[in-house]
């Protein structure tokens, strides 16, 4: 081989290794900021990791609202139509945050099931949901539901 074509190959072969080290550092760096999306069914199926930042959603189930006296703590639980989730948040929730809305947490769960929010982002009009709330409640529809349109309400 002609040195220059090995020198050339050298080059190149030393590109390649250090963009492969490199883009292998910013995944592993990176991999404790993603955020995976879990319905409540996936939560009571224990498919959801304990410890770790996700983010939750589903309709937040009317009654289910609880402010403490003391704060600015809150309890609310959140369906998909197949589980419930009791989630737990301290802070000011969204004006739009409303029982029977749909909503996304961020925040981890707990070792006991629970789960609790640091951040809570509620719908922005009333034809908004979230996607992945959507599809969640998608695949929690009964039959009579998803041939009412999935309103659930016989229209």
């Amino acid at each position: 081989m002609h040195p220059l074509r090995k020198q050339r190959l050298y080059i190149v072969l030393f590109i390649v290794i250090g963009a492969s080290v490199a883009a292998g550092l910013v995944f592993w760096a990176l991999r404790d900021n993603m955020n995976f999306f879990y319905a409540p069914a996936q939560v009571a199926a224990g498919e959801a990791p304990a410890g770790k930042t996700i983010r939750v959603g589903g309709l937040v189930v009317p009654g289910s609202l609880s402010r403490s006296d003391s704060g600015l703590e809150v309890g609310f639980t959140v369906t998909d139509n197949q589980a419930e989730l009791k989630i737990a948040y301290q802070g000011i929730l969204p004006d739009l945050f409303a029982e029977g809305q749909g909503i996304v947490a961020n925040g981890e769960l707990l070792a006991d099931g629970s789960f609790r929010a640091t951040q809570v982002l509620a719908k922005h009009d009333e034809n908004y949901m979230p996607p992945e709330v959507h599809e969640a409640l998608k695949a929690g529809q009964t039959m009579d539901e998803a041939s009412s349109g999935g309103r659930g309400d016989g229209r």
